[in-house]
């Protein structure tokens, strides 16, 4: 993984997460290594793990349980990501082959129970109660709210607030839970692991926000999926929500449509509607606000070269072009 700017600080320690990784998916199973090294060889910023590494630091944290932890966060994702590929019938993630079309559904799906599994296995090995209850609490976040997309699909009635409360919990709460963790590990004041909570929460939702920009702006290659997926699986993400809520009639039946059926056919006429509308630019404007809120949750921590790292991440999250 190409090390960005607000990740150098941590690249040594990045770097035995990575270790980690490979010996912790180890399987007498054959198939369980090869689709668990497939995907995470696949690639991938690894924010969520850097996110508890820096956070960890930025609380003053002095041990070795957050190079474990940070590898359990990673887990816990790349399980989503197979997990979501299956659910989404994509085809593509990160400019290669997803799992599911590489090997099947049902390897997939397994697999990504594996590795849920796994991260449960090493979280309990720290023995700490409380770093178990963040974890097992966002999971069961997570699984709500990908059933919450799952109900949002083809549904033009999705307004902006239901659509972000859909991403606070389906992305935005593994950031939160691994921005907390840094300050569970370091014993900090509640007041400054809330603090580090709410920068995870609002990093991860300006994180997806951005995607959502970047499904109708970015370059295919650079973002390693096809242009159009979330229009293909009807889900109503904020730059069609924007539409349907500030375009003329024409364009606002045009996305709905669009919306209800799924697909591509009207992918070139939907992303003329979003331009047309000035919805990418009302979606980063978002994005920046979030980014904004996340500088805000961490002012009260002490100066630090890891808090650097941590206001510099921020702003990249809304200017990323991957």
């Amino acid at each position: 993984m190409a090390t960005s700017p607000p990740l150098a600080l941590i690249a040594a320690e990045m770097g035995r997460v990575d270790a980690l990784i490979g010996r912790r998916l180890d399987s007498d199973v054959s198939l369980v290594r090869q689709v668990a090294q497939y995907i995470v060889a696949g690639g991938g910023k690894r924010l969520r793990p850097a996110l508890l590494l820096l956070s960890a630091g930025a609380a003053g944290y002095q041990g070795e349980a957050h190079i474990e932890l940070a590898t359990v966060v990673e887990f816990i994702h790349t399980a989503t990501l197979l997990h979501d590929d299956v659910v989404d019938a994509s085809e593509l993630r990160r400019g290669r082959e997803t799992a599911n079309a590489a090997f099947g559904n049902a390897a997939s799906v397994l697999v990504g129970d594996f590795l849920y599994s796994r991260a449960f296995q090493m979280m309990v090995g720290v023995n700490d109660m409380r770093v178990m209850q963040v974890l097992a609490d966002a999971t069961n976040t997570i699984a709500e709210g990908e059933v919450l997309q799952l109900l949002n699909c083809h549904d033009p009635e999705v307004g902006e607030e239901r659509y972000l409360e859909v991403i606070r919990r389906k992305t935005a709460k593994l950031f939160e839970a691994a921005a907390r963790l840094g300050g569970v590990l370091a014993c900090a004041p509640r007041e400054l692991e809330d603090g580090l909570a709410r920068y995870g929460m609002h990093l991860g939702t300006a994180f997806q926000l951005i995607d959502d920009v970047l499904d109708y702006s970015g370059d295919a290659e650079t973002i390693g999926k096809s242009l159009g997926d979330d229009l293909a699986e009807g889900k109503p993400t904020l730059p069609l929500i924007r539409v349907m809520a500030t375009g003329t009639p024409r364009q606002a039946a045009l996305v709905r449509h669009a919306i209800i059926e799924g697909g591509r056919r009207e992918f070139g006429e939907v992303l003329e509607a979003i331009r047309r509308n000035g919805a990418l630019d009302y979606v980063r404007e978002v994005a920046q606000r979030e980014a904004a809120q996340a500088v805000a949750a961490i002012e009260p921590i002490a100066p630090s070269r890891h808090k650097d790292s941590l206001l510099e991440l921020s702003a990249f999250s809304v200017t990323r072009s991957y």
